[in-house]
């Protein structure tokens, strides 16, 4: 009977845990949506906001003198921007964008570079406190809650004036990319200086010459590019903020549904274990009911 009673509390133990799998997965879902909704409205603007640039800095051609766009002569200083979540229990999620950026971090340290940190997440700042990396700034809180386009405009503004004041020669970003619900790729990004435009690596990789609008601007288009170049900063930021919290919500809620049906087949093998056991408890007892009954009868 002790082992009937440990069976039963195992299974009273499991259905307890799927109760909890199983709401953090309906908790994921609603801020998934909510997250997603965020994302999808804010790609068109940054899908934009990319084409009217790179429409003015064809238009612009050698016009164009911002220091944002000058590469260092000597790369020595690397500012590595780390999105994670806060909080846990959401797969392989923040383990992938981890060995991505200790990855990087040691292509550049061997390269002989001094590389920095600006976290965004728990986790992110934990591994590079446990690592020995310098944290400039950390933020708690934002990734994977409502946040507005203020927090990223005040970090891009941070990391420019670090990068014009030779804080940093080069400044990367590394996120989460949503590809879909079950496929979050982690991504590196240049963020400064503003490496050349995506379009004209399209083009040499197609052969095809891309169209770009013609914007009519005024002033001329290179002062225009000039106030655009330290936005497009905020927006890739932004952009790769969103992408980070919808693809934390998405591992998460796949995680917790794992974990459900993992609890799921656990209670339905405990159940069995339990009727065997049960089964073989009651057998006992008739077995020795008959032989105390033949005992009497002989």
């Amino acid at each position: 009977m002790a082992k009937l009673k440990e069976v039963k509390n195992k299974i009273a133990a499991v259905t307890k845990t799927r109760q909890i799998t199983k709401a953090m997965n309906m908790v994921a879902a609603s801020r998934l949506r909510g997250a997603q909704s965020a994302m999808e409205a804010f790609r068109p603007y940054a899908s934009k906001f990319a084409e009217v640039l790179g429409s003015l800095a064809e238009r612009a051609g050698e016009g164009v003198s911002s220091p944002l766009i000058v590469p260092r002569d000597e790369v020595k200083k690397v500012h590595v921007v780390l999105c994670t979540s806060d909080r846990g229990l959401c797969g392989g999620f923040n383990t992938n964008l981890i060995t991505k950026a200790e990855t990087f971090a040691r292509e550049k340290t061997e390269a002989g570079m001094e590389v920095s940190f600006t976290s965004f997440g728990k986790k992110g700042r934990n591994w590079c406190q446990k690592a020995g990396f310098s944290i400039v700034k950390d933020y708690v809180g934002i990734v994977g809650a409502r946040f507005g386009f203020n927090v990223a405009t005040v970090s891009s503004n941070e990391l420019i004036n670090g990068f014009l004041q030779h804080d940093y020669d080069e400044v990367y970003l590394i996120y989460a990319e949503f590809i879909s619900m079950a496929r979050q790729n982690p991504k590196i990004k240049q963020l400064l200086p503003i490496p050349p435009l995506q379009s004209e690596e399209t083009a040499e990789e197609t052969g095809e010459t891309p169209y770009l609008a013609e914007h009519i601007c005024e002033p001329s288009p290179g002062k225009v590019l000039g106030d655009m170049l330290p936005r497009s900063i905020s927006v890739q930021l932004y952009s790769a903020l969103l992408e980070t919290s919808t693809s934390e919500h998405a591992a998460r809620m796949a995680a917790m549904d794992n974990a459900t049906k993992a609890c799921n087949d656990m209670i339905e093998n405990l159940t069995l274990a339990f009727n065997k056991a049960r089964q073989a408890a009651i057998t006992a007892e008739l077995m020795d009911i008959v032989g105390g009954a033949e005992a009497l009868r002989g």
